[in-house]
């Protein structure tokens, strides 16, 4: 590339087209859950399309159960890609095609140093504290001085003046000197194309105008550029795709991301933390990216704001309370009938979806993720005798269950079942026994959830139902703890 030269961009001569391109080594982790929704709503936002692709030519490290787990993981969160997914393993062929091409025409080159060579001329540098660039031999060796029958990578033959310039849509202007950049593999000696190779042609194929992805990623740009730049050369139509690359994310305590922080797969989130998607998609969009003071995002409204200029140069810090806060406030406007699917599959045993359902305006509002609704649905469920926590038991004096024998009377006489009647029967018991109304609530709801807390007691009664209530007050008024009946 010329000195001073900058990137062209394919958008010139088509719509835009994102990429989601994640390694099948592992689980779908946060970092990797972000750059795959910036792509999807930089594609929603410009009217383009947003494609996946996986990069699974780590034959080794690459599993069908990483690759389930990735898929999983974004249609969770709603970001399954537009067309099938492409698999880069299963394009080799056309990448050795390009490879090729690059060798043909002269802008790569048969590099015949050996492994054992090259880890020696890389220990002398750095024994002579020196950056080690490779000015191989071989670099302008025609075919008539190749040897035969001997081993060979293919390296790409990088430009040695001037300065390669990326316009970055999120880290501005960034240069690099052409002479920093090494003549890299492209082609393996067993004839398999790397990553560099690959990325090019699978982006130049699948027609990405847009890259955006992590900027551990950034010196990668100027390498493929490289690739790009020579095959435009060659047979033209090989724009540059515009580049946006994204900060990582880093711990609350601006440290390096890590398990201890939160860095886990996002069916950990959603399994074992029940965390909801519409949650995880906010909490992702607003890590690194913002829009005012504004916190409640929804997927239609982040595709109308998108911009990626406004992604900020700087890490994100990863914060599981401010998830668990945001997911609460989700929890508490999400649907009855699904949270009800969401919950039942949580809560072990038989139960009754309906009485489920009909608890769940109460359940939700105290609740931070699924597994506190499901758990604080349990009393409902309970069979008798009823298990006590330790807080529970210690409330149950003599005392209490004498006025839980008490409140058992009045309520029998009750015909009419409601919060309303409820209500002001027991505050009238209250005020004659001039006792605050905690005074007969406390035992009470104890005595019906085996807890210390749960929605409001009225709710509990009218939710238990008549028969199901005064039995469960029976058996504390009339046994010990420990003894129900």
């Amino acid at each position: 590339m010329a000195s001073g030269s900058v990137v062209n961009s394919r958008e010139n001569r088509q719509g835009v087209v994102t990429r989601f391109a994640p390694s099948p080594t592992g689980f779908l982790h946060i970092g990797g859950a972000r750059t795959a929704l910036f792509n999807w709503l930089f594609a929603r936002h410009n009217g383009g399309k947003y494609l996946l692709r996986i990069e699974d030519t780590d034959r080794k490290r690459s599993t069908d159960e990483a690759i389930a787990a990735i898929f999983d993981g974004l249609d969770w969160l709603g970001l399954g890609g537009d067309d099938e997914a492409v698999y880069q393993f299963a394009r080799s062929d056309r990448h050795a095609q390009v490879a090729a091409q690059l060798l043909d025409s002269g802008h790569a080159y048969r590099c015949y140093i050996t492994p054992e060579d090259l880890a020696g001329r890389r220990k002398k540098a750095q024994e002579q504290r020196e950056t080690f660039r490779l000015n191989s031999e071989w670099r302008d060796v025609g075919p008539d001085g190749h040897p035969a029958d001997t081993p060979f990578v293919v390296r790409i033959k990088a430009p040695r003046e001037g300065e390669t310039v990326i316009e970055d849509m999120v880290q501005g202007r960034v240069a690099v000197q052409n002479e920093e950049l090494d003549d890299f593999v492209i082609l393996r000696s067993d004839g398999t194309p790397t990553y560099m190779l690959a990325v090019v042609i699978d982006d130049h194929d699948m027609a990405v105008s847009h890259v955006i992805r992590g900027d551990d990623h950034l010196n990668n740009a100027f390498r493929q550029l490289i690739v790009i730049n020579a095959m435009n050369a060659i047979e033209g139509g090989w724009d540059a795709p515009s580049y946006g690359h994204i900060p990582l994310i880093h711990g609350a305590d601006g440290a390096k991301m890590s398990k201890r922080h939160g860095a886990l797969g996002v069916d950990t989130y959603r399994d074992e933390m029940g965390i909801l998607p519409e949650a995880m998609f906010n909490y992702l969009l607003r890590l690194g990216w913002g829009h005012g003071d504004e916190d409640i995002i929804d997927r239609e409204k982040a595709v109308s704001l998108f911009d990626i200029a406004d992604v900020g140069k700087s890490p994100s810090r990863f914060d599981l309370a401010k998830l668990q806060h945001l997911n609460g406030l989700y929890l508490r406007e999400a649907d009855d009938a699904r949270l009800t699917e969401l919950a039942a599959a949580r809560i072990a045993g038989d139960i009754d979806k309906g009485l489920l359902r009909a608890a769940m305006p109460v359940l939700k509002v105290r609740a931070g993720n699924l597994n506190e609704l499901a758990e604080s649905a349990g009393f409902l469920f309970a069979k008798r005798p009823l298990a006590f926590t330790d807080k529970a038991k210690a409330l149950l004096t003599d005392d209490a269950r004498e006025r839980l024998g008490m409140i058992h009377t009045r309520l029998e006489c009750e015909s009419d079942w409601t919060i309303e009647t409820l209500e002001a029967s027991l505050k009238a018991m209250a005020a004659e026994l001039e006792l605050g109304l905690g005074k007969l609530a406390q035992p009470l709801r104890a005595a019906l959830t085996g807890q210390t807390t749960s929605p409001g007691i009225f709710d509990v009664l009218v939710l238990l139902g008549r028969d199901e209530s005064l039995a469960r007050i029976t058996a504390q008024a009339e046994s010990p703890v420990g003894q129900q009946i």
